[in-house]
């Protein structure tokens, strides 16, 4: 199996082509840039067949076009509840969708679809022959927020990585929807928000203000981008995750 990834250099956000040379293929995400897969594909002589959407945000959708222009016959699916999201963004490209725990053959790869909300709804994690793509749910040493558009709950997001994600084999590569792979292994041992998770670090009390508001901060941790993950606290209770630059310590 062959996997060529593309990165955007403005949102940091990766797409992957997927496939077998000289046989079938697809897409993870279409955040672009899309013309270096192209010529990956064609230099491969791979056909891909479909683009899987891990979630519907601009920066994982905005280049399918472009994939379409050039292999119009794509099937492109996405998680229902991401559809009509996708549709506002990128209209007309959606031809049909993908559940979660569905085994799919695409372009002749056995992909397992996992459900991992959090950072949105409808976030789909695709699991391929010892590789998953996380999406924006987990990334090298961080963990997707729950205040994007489309956002569910912190609770959501700690059972998708804790439950869904770190139950995977340790050797699992982990491909995110944004910069370096990492695996499960390194994940489990050196991810922060991990490690708290697991009772082996402790969680912080300092407090902060975050959005605006008094709040708790339990952890600050690295970000994909080279800054901060912020987890907080509310008075109320609630935890939350959110940008680190949306905090303000003291």
């Amino acid at each position: 199996m062959v996997i060529e990834r593309s990165m955007n250099d403005q949102f940091l956000s990766n797409t992957y082509l997927v496939g077998e040379e000289g046989g079938g293929g697809f897409f993870v995400d279409a955040g672009g840039p899309v013309a270096p897969l192209i010529e990956a594909a064609d230099r491969l002589g791979i056909t891909p067949t479909h683009i899987l959407l891990t979630h519907h945000h601009y920066d994982h959708v905005s280049e399918a076009p472009a994939l379409l222009e050039r292999w119009p016959d794509l099937e492109v699916l996405v998680h229902p509840l991401e559809r009509p999201l996708v549709e506002e963004l990128v209209p007309g490209i959606v031809t049909g969708t993908m559940e979660e725990d569905q085994t799919l053959d695409v372009g002749g790869l056995q992909v397992r679809t996992l459900h991992t909300p959090g950072h949105t709804a409808g976030m789909l994690s695709l699991l391929v022959e010892g590789n998953v793509f996380t999406g924006d749910t987990l990334f090298k040493d961080s963990v997707g927020g729950v205040r994007a558009p489309g956002s569910t709950t912190y609770a959501d997001l700690k059972a998708s990585v804790m439950e869904t994600l770190m139950g995977l084999p340790p050797e699992t590569v982990i491909r995110p929807g944004h910069t370096d792979p990492t695996t499960v292994e390194q994940e489990w041992d050196g991810n922060a928000f991990v490690r708290v998770w697991r009772g082996l670090d402790a969680e912080g009390d300092e407090a902060c203000t975050a959005l605006g508001e008094p709040a708790t901060l339990v952890l600050l941790g690295n970000d994909y981008d080279g800054g901060y993950k912020a987890w907080v606290r509310w008075p109320d209770g609630r935890d939350d995750i959110v940008p680190g630059s949306q905090v303000q310590r003291g």
